[in-house]
C-alpha cells in the first residue's frame, strides 16, 4: 500500500460512517460489514477501485446517496462498481432481485462480481457466527446465483473462496 491509497481508504470509511444509518435502523450492522468487506479486498491485494467499492458497496441501497454523490467523491469507476452492487428495490421477489443483481454485476464486469463475492463471503461469516439460518440461506441463494451465471472468463481466486465458504455452509 502506498500512502495515498491508505488516505483514500480512510476517506471511504469516513464517508461511509457519515452516510450509513445506525445499525438499529437496518437488518444487520451494515457499517461494520462494509468495513470488513473493504478490508478483505484490501488484504487480498485488489485494486484501489475494487477496495473502495468494497467499503462503499451498500451506500446507495442503504442511504439517500446517489451515483453522482459517489462519482464526485471517488470517481466514475468506483461509482459504477457500487451501482452494479446495488439492489433494484422495485423487484419485490427476493430470488428475482438476487438474480438481477448478479446479472448487473456480470454486465459491468468481473470487478463488480468480485465486490459482490466479497460481500457474500462476509455475510456468510456474519450470519454463521450469529447462527441465523435465514441469513445463511440468503447467502446460499446469492452464491448459487453467482455460480449459475458466472462467465467462464471470470477466473479470479475470490470465486474459489466463495465456493469454499458455500460448501462450509451448505444445507
Amino acid at each position: 500500500m502506498d500512502k495515498q491509497f491508505g488516505i483514500e481508504c480512510e476517506k471511504a470509511i469516513r464517508f461511509l460512517c457519515k452516510s450509513i444509518p445506525p445499525a438499529e435502523e437496518l437488518t444487520k450492522p451494515t457499517l461494520f460489514h462494509c468495513i470488513r468487506t473493504g478490508v478483505y479486498l484490501y488484504e487480498n491485494g485488489y485494486s484501489r477501485d475494487i477496495v473502495l467499492a468494497g467499503f462503499l458497496h451498500d451506500v446507495i441501497e442503504d442511504t439517500g446517496l446517489s451515483e453522482e454523490d459517489l462519482r464526485s467523491e471517488f470517481g466514475e469507476k468506483v461509482a459504477k462498481l457500487v451501482v452494479a452492487n446495488s439492489k433494484d428495490k422495485t423487484i419485490t421477489d427476493s430470488d428475482e432481485r438476487i438474480e438481477s443483481l448478479v446479472k448487473q454485476c456480470i454486465e459491468y464486469g468481473e470487478e463488480a462480481l468480485i465486490v459482490k463475492a466479497a460481500d457474500v463471503i462476509d455475510n456468510f461469516s456474519y450470519f454463521s457466527q450469529i447462527k441465523d439460518p435465514k441469513g445463511v440461506n440468503y447467502c446460499q441463494r446469492n452464491a448459487e446465483a453467482i455460480f449459475k451465471q458466472i462467465p467462464n472468463s471470470f477466473l479470479d481466486k475470490i470465486f474459489n473462496s466463495l465456493k469454499e465458504e458455500y460448501a462450509i455452509n451448505e444445507k
